[in-house]
């Protein structure tokens, strides 16, 4: 049995574990050791998103880290992305590889609303989902509602698993979603890196993912035909495209 890193999946907001639910099987098969985990206030630990901090998310994942007590190789999708460099950029010792799917990469210091807002003279529809989310009384918590989901991030699937995955879909708490991180050339820049694009993105769309990429050079690129999910959409595509980084002894030389 090869002796692969173990693979960390972080959902993205409104998620949970059960986003990674297709794709794990496969990553499993290849001989990885995965573990899809459910963020606070998500849902499943039944704390209020109201209450929860990304210092909170970062320390929650920390401790899984911890407990395996050996590098790992972190999955971002979406605004996992966020978590996943600021986790890198605080304890690089303990990742060995970063891969961001349709994911929030952004340099140290710039928000993903000031990346949008660069795009969207250009793209309109660069906004996203962000017009139909739907806000607790006092703008602590959103949620999208069930069209919206499967509009934006769902219109590749079937419909009936579609409308599955879009009710799983909770609550998100700002204090762990509206945030900018650190991302420094000497610790977070320092690990290697795989963006996946998704080309029919609505909600990342692929200009703003572009964008990115350009603020934050260095990450190997692969391209899927699909929408904003697919870990969910394409498991199987999705596990071809980055088993071999995921797998490579040497990450640095597949430049």
């Amino acid at each position: 049995m090869p002796d692969f890193d173990p693979v960390i999946l972080v959902h993205g907001a409104w998620q949970g574990s059960w986003a990674w639910a297709r794709f794990v099987p496969y990553l499993q098969a290849a001989g990885f050791v995965t573990h899809a985990i459910d963020l606070p206030g998500n849902g499943a630990d039944g704390s209020d998103p109201a209450e929860v901090t990304f210092e909170a998310c970062l320390r929650h994942v920390y401790g899984i880290v911890r407990a395996l007590d050996r590098p790992v190789s972190l999955v971002g999708h979406s605004g996992g992305g966020l978590l996943i460099t600021a986790f890198a950029e605080r304890w690089p010792g303990s990742v060995s590889r970063l891969v961001y799917v349709a994911g929030m990469m952004l340099p140290g210091g710039e928000s993903f609303e000031e990346i949008v807002k660069s795009v969207s003279p250009r793209h309109s529809e660069a906004i996203g989902i962000w017009p139909h989310l739907e806000w607790s009384a006092d703008r602590r918590t959103s949620r999208v509602p069930a069209q919206a989901a499967i509009r934006f991030f769902l219109q590749d699937c079937a419909a009936e698993d579609a409308a599955a995955a879009a009710a799983q879909l909770t609550p998100q708490g700002e204090g762990g979603r509206a945030v900018t991180t650190l991302a420094s050339a000497e610790r977070y820049g320092r690990i290697p890196r795989l963006y996946v694009e998704a080309l029919h993105d609505r909600s990342v769309i692929l200009p703003v993912q572009r964008a990115m990429q350009a603020r934050a050079p260095g990450a190997l690129v692969v391209s899927m035909p699909t929408g904003h999910a697919p870990q969910f959409s394409a498991p199987a595509a999705l596990a071809k495209a980055i088993i071999p980084f995921l797998a490579s002894r040497e990450p640095h030389g597949i430049r």
